[in-house]
């Protein structure tokens, strides 16, 4: 079973990110308004990114990590721009008030940033999401696949 962590957005433009092992059941319910509170409020949603996993925990794991992020860091996600990541990992960090004892972007860690999610996780691939919509049916649509390292 393949599970995930995806990001929606919502239609004030603001970012829901989850995990799940039913991608597609999981985007029903955020769409028909019995998802999250969060989403519920912002209808409607359009999932623009997901990466699958081999565990649900994994998948979880890496949702914390991804909620901790800004929302620049996050758009750069679902846009592609992998490269920007880095960046935006520092700014964020600077940004902080007290950056030396105040929470630090989950992406910075030991002075070194990582990039592609955490090298321990049984992570297989990522992928940005297109979708459109006519009628009722919903059709996702793969952009770009990202490479990913996996470790077993």
């Amino acid at each position: 079973m393949t599970d995930y962590m995806y990001i929606s957005e919502c239609a004030d433009g603001s970012y829901y990110v989850g995990s799940t092992n039913n991608l597609e059941a999981r985007l029903y319910q955020h769409q028909t308004g019995d998802g999250a509170n969060y989403t519920n409020k912002r209808l409607p949603v359009e999932l623009v990114y997901c990466e699958e996993f081999d565990r649900i925990d994994d998948a979880f794991a890496r949702e914390k990590q991804v909620q901790g992020w800004s929302h620049a860091k996050k758009q750069a996600l679902t846009d592609g721009q992998y490269d920007d990541l880095p960046e935006l990992a520092v700014a964020y960090r600077d940004r902080q008030p007290d950056s030396e004892s105040s929470h630090q972007d989950p992406e910075v860690l030991e002075g070194s940033i990582v990039s592609g999610g955490f090298e321990s996780l049984s992570h297989r691939s990522s992928t940005h999401i297109e979708s459109s919509q006519a009628g009722d049916e919903q059709t996702l649509a793969v952009v770009k696949p990202v490479e990913t390292t996996s470790k077993e």
